[in-house]
């Protein structure tokens, strides 16, 4: 840890430079490398991350902070030639939050900072502007009063607006002096009775405030929620940012702008963005006023708009990505405020990782790198269609694309009810702020009535994935009566309503949505992913349909075909529930006989549609729960089928209720006490894989028996397999090669897993099985309390999301091991959920695994984890770090 706590940037200075992120923030790194660029920057400090550690081990601030801060503070005064609190000419401050990864979840910016009914006075003087030095007053008792003092935010908003009703004006801006005056009266006094103590007149103290929320905000409730959303480490604290104040309100020639160097929505090579004249930083981002396309400023404002142009083509060659920026212009001048890497669309990621390595800005190995795995399912996202412009009742500004299809709510706290009760919903607001980060995550869709493209709306949206419109200024939102209005039309809670963040558009009613054309790029970036990747990504497919998916997406096989789950049809049931009631033999044949047409039909169709390539059908596991009949409807319908007598049927049924049956009679099982059933569907595998091979399509089927504990249950079940599908060979005439392996699903297979591997051509981790029985956990009544772990910290993760590592990747480790040494050729692949999470693709890569298999519309995101665990290996190699 370094003893260095506060580090100087500015007046082509700085103590930090791009690479010390992870102490100074992304926000201190990006200032401290713009200031070595020769870009202008205010000067100022950040006190980093390690502060943040410390403050929370030991429970306050190092000793020496205070001093370090001083020093700091007083190199900014001899640079501006003002001094904090001075009466007769007075600095003024930002403060900001700043870890190394963007989180929406920190404390919002407090500007302004070292104004009291003192220094405002000087302001005024000093600028001959009194509006605008109690505009900046106004401001600053609103942010340090709803931040640091806790009053709150939407009080002082209405005290804002019931002041413009009394003037007769609509905008901020319209305010004058006397009635600036008098609201900055109002809002003190709102903060000291809420906050029980006066509002600082101190500038020091008002700092030091100031410095504590920010580090306070690194544990609220929103960040930790956005860190646990997004992986974001507890341990890695928050930098603060304080810099001296350059204005945006000022005047006609003064601005405030956000902008990215590229468009964050498409991709496309151009500056992006908006900015408002005569207004101050946070106007932009919190939808106060509506912005203006930066196309706006090259005429209102051209040589700093030509200034900014050229400090974003620096920026894009100095970082070799989209950057993310604010800016002030004061007086005419341009002052750079941040720069950061940008966040985007999942078909941004895409574009904009293919053009650079296509530019020669990076190579194809960190443009694979650059996208995110999960964020490429976004590019499958559905649309709203249709989607004609002349039935929406309202347009916004596209901000995040998707379909948004639910009922209206208008608090984040109903939006988490209404879903958790299995609703579907669309979250209204004015606005969002970080406190509806809960209810924008539950939501299919966001709609806000103001707000920009950089709004906090639109960056969250974009970040999580989720369908995003905003700005949509034609509806009224009224959140306390639970409605909005559109003209003559109002909308209530619970009404209908369908989001096109493509278009920005609303429409009345529940829309069809359809999954949009992929973009060029993705195809170029998987190829180049491909090439990288050692493992293969299979897919997990049960129907021809699931199979189609999955080739679309460039699976390279299939890893698990649930049999169980072809008969999930009124029509196919009846007749697994036939052969699980029979009372004998004869009475499951005739069942069976039922049953092996159809899946020697699905057999051919999958086969067919993954020609040449390898097939895993797992043999029958169903819990008898989610099969047996369970109404007198289903009863019924049975017996007219079967034409059994009543009373036996029912007390057949209720023979087979099992207190556990997800531990119970399922599995190989069922294949040892009743080898019928497995012989059928050997033999409707076999049969299919002959009939394809004399068309010429290549057929490669791999046979797994599952829930194998002991090795002689394998050993039974292989011969029985072998035994079949001899006979089948020697009925057709014709013979395929197949193989037989086990799903490794049970704590007790890892440990023998050499034992079993005598008896198996392949492994398959069925990892949703083996970590309920490694945990002890039942993964559907778990969710009932395994929210809580994951927030108190009792678990890191989920772990039914995301494998764990320590334990179950231990028996994991312990099954390859034990595997291998006893078959060298012994193929080995995952086919759990776990199989399309990155973070469990990169294990399974360490641990050397052949394939991972997923649901097909993970097998990009599990296709390009596969590739970044390769790339990052190799990497490591390269520098000794692995």
């Amino acid at each position: 840890m370094s003893d260095k706590l506060v580090y100087f940037f500015g007046a082509g200075k700085a103590d930090g430079s791009a690479d010390m992120k992870a102490l100074l923030g992304g926000k201190g790194a990006g200032l401290a490398e713009m200031t070595n660029l020769g870009i202008p920057v205010p000067p100022g400090f950040t006190i980093s991350t390690e502060v943040c550690t410390r403050f929370y081990r030991d429970g306050g601030y190092p000793p020496n902070l205070r001093a370090e801060v001083e020093q700091a503070i007083a190199r900014v005064e001899q640079i501006i030639g003002s001094r904090l609190g001075d009466g007769a000419s007075p600095l003024l401050v930002s403060v900001r939050s700043g870890a190394r990864a963007s989180m929406p979840g920190m404390m919002d910016t407090i500007l302004n900072l070292g104004l009291s009914e003192r220094t405002v006075q000087a302001l005024a003087e000093s600028t001959r502007n009194p509006r605008f030095a109690w505009d900046s007053y106004r401001r600053f008792v609103q942010m340090y009063g709803s931040v640091v003092m806790g009053a709150p935010r939407g009080r002082m908003e209405e005290m804002l607006h019931e002041r413009k009703r009394a003037a007769g004006v609509k905008l901020d801006t319209e305010l004058g002096e006397k009635d600036l005056r008098a609201l900055v009266t109002d809002l003190k006094a709102f903060v000291a009775e809420r906050a029980e103590k006066p509002f600082p007149e101190d500038a020091a103290e008002q700092l030091w405030g100031a410095v504590g929320a920010v580090f306070r905000s690194w544990m609220n409730p929103r960040a930790i929620t956005y860190r646990q959303l997004y992986g974001i480490p507890d341990h890695w604290g928050t930098a603060v940012n304080v810099q001296a104040m350059v204005f945006g309100n000022a005047g006609d020639d003064c601005a405030t702008g956000v902008a990215f160097t590229r468009d964050p929505q498409t991709g496309e090579n151009r500056l992006f963005g908006e900015f408002l004249v005569n207004a101050q930083g946070e106007d932009v981002v919190a939808g106060i006023r509506t912005p203006q396309p930066l196309a706006e400023m090259e005429r209102l404002l051209p040589e700093a708009y030509r200034q900014l142009m050229g400090i974003r083509a620096r920026l894009e060659q100095r970082y070799c990505d989209m950057q993310d920026i604010e800016f002030t212009v004061h007086r005419g001048r341009l002052w750079m405020l941040q720069t950061r890497t940008g966040k985007r669309s999942a078909r941004a990621m895409v574009r904009i990782a293919v053009e650079m390595a296509r530019d020669g800005l990076i190579d194809q190995d960190t443009a694979v790198l650059r996208v995110e795995p999960d964020k490429v399912q976004e590019l499958f996202f559905p649309e709203v269609e249709p989607c004609p412009a002349s039935e929406a009742i309202a347009t916004g500004l596209a901000a995040s694309a998707g379909a948004g299809v639910g009922r209206a709510v208008f608090t984040a706290d109903d939006a988490r009810a209404w879903v958790d009760r299995g609703e579907k919903v669309v979250l209204v607001r004015e606005e969002t702020s970080p406190d509806d980060l809960h209810g924008m995550k539950a939501a299919e869709g966001i709609l806000t009535a103001r707000g920009g493209l950089t709004s906090h709306a639109a960056v969250v949206a974009r970040g999580m994935g989720k369908c995003c419109v905003v700005g949509a200024g034609s509806i009224e939102v009224d959140s306390l009566r639970g409605e909005f209005r559109v003209g003559d039309k109002t909308v209530r809670r619970g009404d209908w309503i369908s989001v096109c963040g493509k278009h920005g558009r609303l429409f009345l009613g529940k829309r069809t949505v359809q999954t949009p054309e992929l973009p060029g790029e993705f195809h170029t970036l998987m190829e180049w992913a491909d090439q990288r990747a050692r493992m293969a990504v299979r897919t997990n497919a049960d129907t021809p349909e699931d199979a189609r998916v999955a080739r679309r997406f460039g699976a390279q096989g299939i890893g698990l075909c649930r049999t169980e789950h072809m008969f999930f049809n009124p029509e196919r049931i009846l007749a697994v529930r036939e052969m699980l009631l029979a009372e004998d033999e004869p009475e499951r044949r005739a069942a069976l006989a039922k049953i092996l047409p159809m899946q020697r039909g699905d057999f051919v169709e999958i086969f067919r549609i993954m020609d040449g390539l390898p097939v895993t059908i797992r043999l029958l596991d169903p819990p008898l729960h989610e099969f047996l009949p369970k109404t007198d409807k289903d009863i019924d319908e049975l017996l007219r089928v079967t034409g059994a007598e009543p009373a036996r049927l029912r007390r057949r049924n209720e023979d087979l209720h099992e207190a556990n049956p997800m531990l119970g009679h399922r599995g190989c099982r069922i294949g040892l006490t009743y080898p019928e059933i497995y012989q059928v569907q050997v033999r409707a595998i076999i049969e299919a894989a002959c009939e394809l091979q004399s068309q010429r399509v290549k057929v490669i089927p791999e046979i797994m028996i599952p829930l194998v504990a002991h090795e002689e249950e394998l050993k039974r079940m292989r011969e029985l397999c072998i035994s079949e599908a001899e006979r089948v060979f020697a009925e057709r005439g014709v013979t395929v090669p197949y193989t037989v392996g086990t799903m490794i699903e049970l704590p007790r297979a890892c440990l023998v897993a050499d034992r079993i591997a005598m008896h198996a051509d392949f492994f398959s981790f069925g990892t949703n099985d083996l970590t309920q029985t490694a945990f002890g956990l039942s993964r559907d009544d778990a969710g009932r309390f395994l929210p809580f772990y994951v927030e108190k910290g009792v678990f890191s993760r989920d772990p039914f999301v995301a494998i764990d590592v320590d334990g179950l990747g231990q028996l994991m480790r312990i099954a390859v091991e034990k595997g291998r040494a006893h078959r060298a050729d012994l193929k080995v692949g995952i086919c759990g959920e776990h199989g399309g999470e990155p973070s469990s693709v990169g294990f399974c890569h360490g641990l050397g695994l052949d394939y991972v298999s997923c649901s097909p519309f993970r097998v990009p995101v599990a296709r390009l984890a596969a590739a970044h665990a390769a790339l990052l290996e190799k990497r490591g190699a390269e520098t000794g770090s692995v």
